[in-house]
């Protein structure tokens, strides 16, 4: 006699929870993998360091950008128009603005040290503070800060608009090397220019400062220049020479990093500019304390 047919199995349909039991775990969304610990804790540390990480790739690459257009300076051809043209633009065109800066800088640092000595019967001091303050900080500083905002964010409009439109790759493509040609003419004009820019405004602060104290506030003549003469030095001078060479550099050379390397359209030449004077201006202000440190130390600061 034939066994009958086992009848076929079905999977039991699950059954509804019991009482106070926990729930399933809830499956991860559709299209996510599941992230490791080890690998969510790197991506945290990641992210925490980025700032810094960001800030050495874009400091490499100013010193990058800055080796190489030194590298071409002893070699040919030699385009002397260039330089010229660079000069004027950065020299020339920011000569009023630096001048107007200067004239008004001297005129009230001498205004407010009148009025500071007045108390102490010393006002002809007044002429050899504000002369110090104008040769080693005030000149070349503000100088800078009035170059990063005109000539730097016109470098980096000007250098940025020529990447976004392809003017850049068209040089090279005709075998000019853009940096050579871009580049290099612009930051030696910068240091060439700009102590003279400096001391133009430490001459036309101080020719605002003497107006003020001795014509306006009646200071005896003799005394004022005696006391200029005392305290201002040659080593004074030459602190804010220098300083005015490594802040041209430093600025002319922010300026052509940011719009060479700028991308995205007109939003990015903005963005460009935007970010040129802004770290220019912080640099420059950065960059004077370890200057000011270093060249009292090498050039020699008041006796202790």
């Amino acid at each position: 006699m034939a066994e009958p047919a086992p009848e076929p199995t079905s999977a039991a349909a699950p059954g509804p929870a019991a009482p106070g039991a926990a729930p399933p775990p809830a499956a991860p969304p559709p299209g996510e993998p599941e992230v490791a610990l080890g690998n969510a804790v790197w991506i945290g540390v990641k992210d925490a360091f980025s700032p810094i990480t960001r800030f050495l790739d874009v400091f490499g690459g100013h010193l990058m950008l800055a080796g190489r257009a030194f590298a071409w300076l002893p070699r040919r051809p030699v385009r002397t128009a260039n330089y010229l043209e660079a000069a004027d633009y950065i020299g020339v065109g920011s000569l009023p603005i630096v001048l107007l800066v200067g004239a008004f800088t001297g005129m009230v640092m001498s205004l407010q040290s009148v009025y500071a000595f007045r108390t102490f019967n010393l006002e002809s001091y007044a002429g050899g503070v504000t002369a110090k303050a104008l040769a080693l900080e005030l000149s070349p500083v503000l100088t800078a800060l009035m170059l990063a905002g005109r000539a730097g964010a016109g470098i980096a409009t000007e250098l940025g608009t020529m990447r976004i439109t392809e003017q850049i790759d068209a040089l090279e493509s005709m075998a000019v090397n853009p940096v050579q040609f871009l580049v290099l003419p612009r930051v030696v004009a910068g240091m060439i220019v700009g102590p003279m820019l400096s001391l133009l405004s430490f001459i036309v602060g101080m020719a605002g400062a003497y107006f003020v104290a001795v014509v306006i506030q009646g200071i005896d003549h003799g005394q004022y220049v005696a006391n200029v003469k005392s305290i201002l030095t040659i080593s004074d001078v030459a602190q804010g020479v220098i300083k005015s060479v490594v802040f041209g550099m430093l600025v002319i050379l922010i300026g052509c990093y940011q719009g060479y390397n700028a991308s995205g359209g007109g939003r990015g030449v903005g963005l460009g500019t935007t970010r040129a004077v802004v770290t220019a201006s912080a640099s420059i202000l950065i960059l004077d304390y370890f200057l000011s440190d270093l060249l009292l130390t090498i050039m020699g600061g008041p006796a202790t």
